[in-house]
């Protein structure tokens, strides 16, 4: 067993018979009163947040998860499938588990899903994308409402905010996190 000095930012704990995963911790010392940490873990088959606070040195138990290079395939409109690239095996993982950057995979991107036994319990996908603009708006200075920027549809059917002087046709990169513009890219 591992004790809350071990605890680390993605670490995955069973906490209450469930699979949890680490989004914050804080160490606190209150004034005269004891140590503790407070943690914001996110539970890994409902998505829900849950705030805990565990005493300083208690007992937790870290869940070793397996770490797999899977290529993203294709959305059936339930779930995102995916293939393992040495055993050519294809799973469905459902959307809450790739989170909101799911919506800027494009076909062929590598994923990384982690597994707890058999079962999926999250995914990292790549920080950024290369997607190309299929719908824009000519951008003209003085006419938007935001200084600036305009929406951009890009491949993949996610929209974008772009600056004005992007345009169809254009091949730009996508935080997948943030879904934010980050800049264009040259070819």
């Amino acid at each position: 067993m591992a004790t809350t000095s071990d605890l680390k930012i993605g670490s995955f704990l069973r906490f209450n018979g469930e699979l949890h995963l680490l989004e914050e911790y804080q160490h606190r010392t209150p004034g005269n009163l004891r140590a503790f940490y407070q943690a914001k873990m996110r539970n890994v088959r409902n998505g829900r947040i849950l705030e805990n606070r565990f005493r300083s040195g208690e007992e937790v138990e870290i869940v070793r998860v397996e770490r797999k290079q899977y290529q993203y395939l294709f959305n059936d409109g339930q779930s995102y499938h995916f293939m393992d690239q040495q055993s050519y095996e294809q799973i469905p993982i459902d959307e809450k588990l790739l989170g909101t950057g799911a919506k800027f995979l494009k076909e062929g991107n590598v994923v990384e899903v982690m597994f707890d036994g058999n079962d999926p319990v999250g995914a990292e996908l790549p920080y950024n994308v290369e997607l190309k603009i299929i719908e824009t708006v000519p951008g003209v200075r003085g006419d938007t409402a935001n200084p600036g920027t305009k929406p951009a549809k890009v491949e993949t059917g996610a929209t974008v905010n772009v600056p004005l002087f992007i345009s169809e046709g254009e091949v730009i990169r996508v935080d997948t996190r943030t879904g934010a513009y980050l800049d264009r890219v040259k070819q």
